[in-house]
């Protein structure tokens, strides 16, 4: 019989390992489940905030499918076993001989105080197509891209989102009277790349936008428009656009897979304590940044250790912890930083741009993985 392989979560980390799996010619069921009807790349969402384009434009189909041994179902997991590697979902059941899950880090609107209320977060599909109805009217005050708490997702996106901000504001011709300030737990843009996060505070300079180190977002005052720190001072703002707090799935939580908040993980292979199940991308401690290329080379990692057990045998080549991570840095150019985190002695994470050169490169980034996962352009 097939081994029957169940994959809960459909983002970059699901959709690479099911991808490979059913490509590599070895006898396997593969059952990919997801609550969402469809893909969007994480860096789609700021062209969605700035009216760049529409949801449906870089929204990728999970229907569109077409993989020989990848049956997807659209459906919320509601249950996990992890010793028995049974899922219930909203509307079946699945027994898997191996259980990956790949469900990502969810956000909580209610911490700190007063976020719900004072503040967008723009980290969500929802939240980006929040904010963009609430741009057109921001023509004078502050803004603040606030930190709330770590580990959050992809370390340049309260950068990114200041630098293209500042663009949006720009091109309307209301930047003169707006202040921008970026609140940052870390000392610098990006600990891991000194050059990248030097060549971010170089642009923030050029641009007029403050960098508040070594903070934390605590809560807000909505009547008084103030984001409290971490510090105990504050700072005022007309429009706060908060990185919310990260946290695993409900499901997850419950499980019991999680400890300390994430799910622990084997570096090399990223098994979990539990037999033949796994955990990929933003749901687990693995030590790597929470960022969609970690968890698709955690698919890769993944997909080549149950090869080589499926095939009675090899090497399957360790987790590396390595990824190419792209920043926008407005007026249509970017830059690209290559952070391998596991593989040496050290992090290294050498950065390269920003330019039109590197833009189109993210293009093409886009446009491999749209055919390698879905078939299309």
């Amino acid at each position: 019989m097939s081994t029957h392989v169940v994959i809960l979560g459909a983002g970059f980390g699901g959709l690479e390992l099911s991808a490979r799996l059913a490509a590599a010619g070895v006898d396997v069921a593969i059952t990919l489940i997801d609550k969402n009807e469809g893909f969007v790349f994480g860096f789609s969402k700021f062209e969605l905030m700035f009216g760049r384009q529409e949801l449906d434009d870089v929204s990728l189909y999970y229907r569109d499918i077409v993989t020989p041994g990848v049956q997807f179902h659209q459906e919320l997991v509601t249950s996990i076993d992890p010793t028995t590697r049974r899922v219930v979902t909203d509307r079946n059941s699945y027994d898997a001989d191996v259980l990956v899950v790949a469900l990502g880090a969810e956000y909580d609107l209610d911490v700190p105080p007063g976020f719900r209320e004072g503040g967008y977060e723009f980290y969500s599909i929802a939240g980006a197509l929040r904010v963009r109805e609430v741009l057109p009217s921001f023509t004078s005050g502050r803004a603040v891209v606030g930190v709330l708490g770590e580990p959050y997702k992809c370390p340049p996106a309260p950068c990114e989102g200041a630098m293209l901000l500042d663009e949006y504001l720009t091109e309307r011709g209301v930047r003169p009277d707006i202040e921008i300030s970026v609140v940052s737990p870390w000392g610098m843009p990006i600990p891991a790349s000194q050059p990248a996060s030097q060549a971010i505070l170089d642009r923030f300079a050029e641009r007029n936008i403050a960098f508040i180190p070594d903070q934390v977002v605590t809560g807000l005052d909505p009547a008084k428009k103030v984001a409290l720190l971490r510090d105990g001072g504050s700072l005022p703002y007309d429009l706060f656009l908060g990185v919310p707090i990260h946290r695993v799935p409900a499901v997850v939580a419950e499980s019991g897979l999680a400890v300390d908040g994430w799910i622990p993980v084997e570096k090399t292979n990223l098994a979990t304590r539990f037999p033949n199940v796994y955990a990929i991308g933003d749901v687990t401690s693995a030590p790597v940044p929470k960022a969609g290329v970690f968890a698709e080379s955690a698919g890769r990692a993944v997909a080549e250790h149950l090869i080589a057990e499926l095939r009675g045998g090899g090497s399957p080549t360790p987790y590396d912890g390595a990824g190419t991570c792209y920043i926008e840095f407005g007026d249509r150019k970017v830059g690209r930083v290559d952070a391998d985190f596991l593989t040496g002695p050290g992090v290294t994470a050498p950065f390269y741009g920003p330019s039109l050169e590197k833009a189109e490169e993210k293009r093409e980034f886009a446009v491999i993985r749209r055919q390698r996962w879905f078939g299309s352009a």
